[in-house]
C-alpha cells in the first residue's frame, strides 16, 4: 500500500484514482477460476494470448452514491419506456419486427456511463451487452489495494440472478415453467472476441440444468412452429447478434421464430426498439416531453441532468452542428461496438457529409474520468467507462472499461475490464 496526497476538492475516489498504482487484479486466479468453471475447456480459451486483453491491472474507485444515482437513472429510463406514448414515438422509426411484444424485456441490458464533477451521464445504452460473465470472474480475482471496498457492485448472487433473469424473460411469454435448452448466438461465434463469455455462459446455463449450445444464425432451421439446430428443439435463443431488427437473409430461421412466437428470444427487435435506437435518448433527455406524457416530475428531472443532451442530425441542423462540432459527439443510430463513432473536435468536412448523408444523432460530449494505471513501470492516465449490467432495472453486475482513444477498446496497454471498488 502507498501513501496518497490528500487534494482539496477531490473525493477519495478521485484521489485514488489519479494516484494508486496498485495491482489489483491476481491473474493465476483467474486462470484457476476459468479452469474451476470450465475444465478441459479452459485451454481453449488459455492458449490465446487475447484473453490477457480482455483484463485491466487496475481497479476503479467510485463513490458508492454514484452507483446508487447511475441505477436510479436507469429505473427512470425503463419508467419512462413504459410510457405508452414513448413506445408510440419510438417504434415509429424502429423497425417493422420490432412492432410485436410476446412480454421479454431483455436479458442484459448494458447502460453506459461517464463519470464527471456533474455526476454520472448515460452515453449509451445496449440491448446486448457483451462482458457480464467475464466481469463476473475478474471481479472474483481481486487483491486489496490502497481503498476497501465498502459495497459491492454485483449482484449478491450473480449466478444465481443470471439463471433467474432468463427463467423470467422465459415466463414473460410461455407464463410457467423454464426453459429446457438455450442456444447463444452470433454470426460466426467461435471468432467472435469475447467468444470466451459464451463458453462461460454456456457452463453456467448447464451447471444449472439447462442445456446451453453455441450457434451460429446458420445451424438453425424453423419448421412447424418449433426452432430447431440439428434435430434439438430450441426453447429461448440468448440474442447476441447486431442485426437487431432480424432483418437479413441469413437470419430468417431466427426472425420467423421470432414473429411466430417458435421460441423466446432475449434480447429482441422490441427490447432495441425501446431501447437501443440512439435516437431515443433525444427523447428521453427531453423533459417537457416526458412530463406531458405523464412521467413524473423527479423521474424527468433525473433524465434531464443524467442523459447528455441529444438531437438526430438532419440536413436542417447539419450546419448549425458542423460549426458547434467541438460540443458533440456522433453516433449512428443503430451503432455497435463504437463503430462509425466520431468525437466532434476530429471530424473532417468529407466524414461529417457521410454523417450527414447517413441516420445519426450529436450528443453533447462529456469527458470520461480517468484512471492512473502502471504499463511496463511506466505511469498512464486512462479513460474510464462505466457500465452497468441490469435486468428489469435491477443491478447485475457493474464494471468500469479502461481505454485510450475517442471509443472504448480491448487494443490499449494497461487497459480492458476492471472491477469497481466502491467508496462511501
Amino acid at each position: 500500500m502507498q501513501s496518497i496526497n490528500n487534494a482539496p476538492g477531490q473525493t477519495e475516489a478521485e484521489r485514488l484514482n489519479q494516484h494508486c498504482v496498485c495491482v489489483t487484479l491476481d491473474r493465476p486466479a483467474i486462470v484457476d477460476n476459468l479452469v474451476s468453471q470450465l475444465g478441459e475447456n479452459a485451454k481453449e480459451i488459455l492458449s490465446s494470448t487475447t484473453w490477457q486483453q480482455f483484463f485491466s491491472n487496475a481497479a476503479v474507485f467510485v463513490p458508492g452514491q454514484d452507483l446508487d444515482h447511475m441505477q436510479y437513472i436507469v429505473q427512470a429510463l425503463e419508467t419512462a419506456a413504459a410510457l405508452p406514448d414513448y413506445q408510440q414515438r419510438v417504434l415509429s422509426w424502429a423497425p417493422r419486427n420490432a412492432q410485436l411484444n410476446p412480454g421479454p424485456v431483455g436479458a442484459f441490458m448494458g447502460y453506459d456511463f461517464h463519470l464527471g464533477e456533474e455526476g454520472p451521464r448515460l452515453i449509451e445504452v445496449n440491448t446486448n451487452a457483451g462482458g457480464a460473465f467475464l466481469n463476473a470472474v475478474l471481479a472474483r480475482a481481486q487483491l486489496q489495494c490502497c481503498g476497501d471496498a465498502t459495497r459491492a457492485s454485483w449482484a449478491e448472487d450473480f449466478d444465481a440472478a443470471v439463471i433467474a433473469q432468463f427463467e423470467s424473460e422465459w415466463r414473460a411469454q410461455r407464463g410457467s415453467e423454464r426453459p429446457e435448452s438455450i442456444a447463444i448466438v452470433d454470426d460466426k461465434p467461435t471468432e467472435q472476441y469475447l467468444y470466451p463469455e459464451f463458453r462461460l455462459a454456456q457452463q453456467l446455463l448447464r451447471n444449472h440444468g439447462i442445456e446451453c449450445v453455441i450457434l451460429s444464425p446458420s445451424d438453425l432451421r424453423y419448421e412447424s412452429g418449433t426452432l430447431y439446430a440439428g434435430d434439438k428443439r430450441i426453447d429461448l435463443v440468448y440474442n447476441r447478434l447486431v442485426d437487431f431488427g432480424l432483418e437479413a437473409p441469413e437470419h430468417a430461421a431466427l426472425r420467423s421464430a421470432w414473429l411466430d412466437g417458435g421460441a423466446v428470444i432475449t434480447p429482441n427487435p422490441r427490447t432495441h426498439g425501446l431501447f437501443g435506437d440512439k435516437r431515443n435518448l433525444a427523447v428521453l433527455s427531453d423533459q417537457t416531453t416526458l412530463l406531458e406524457w405523464g412521467l413524473s416530475a423527479e423521474d424527468a428531472d433525473l433524465l434531464r441532468r443524467g442523459i447528455p443532451h441529444t438531437v438526430p442530425v438532419t440536413a436542417s441542423n447539419g450546419e448549425e452542428l458542423w460549426q458547434q462540432r467541438r460540443q458533440w459527439f456522433f453516433k449512428p443510430v443503430a451503432g455497435h461496438g463504437s463503430k462509425g463513432v466520431y468525437r466532434g473536435s476530429k471530424l473532417t468536412k468529407s466524414t461529417f457529409a457521410r454523417i450527414l448523408d447517413s441516420h445519426y444523432v450529436a450528443q453533447a460530449y462529456v469527458p470520461p474520468s480517468e484512471r492512473l494505471v502502471l504499463v511496463d513501470s511506466e505511469r498512464d492516465m486512462l479513460k474510464v467507462d462505466v457500465r452497468l449490467y441490469t435486468y428489469r432495472g435491477a443491478l447485475l453486475l457493474a464494471a468500469a472499461r479502461l481505454y485510450r482513444g475517442q471509443t472504448t477498446n480491448f487494443r490499449t496497454p494497461g487497459g480492458g475490464f476492471a472491477p469497481l471498488l466502491l467508496m462511501e
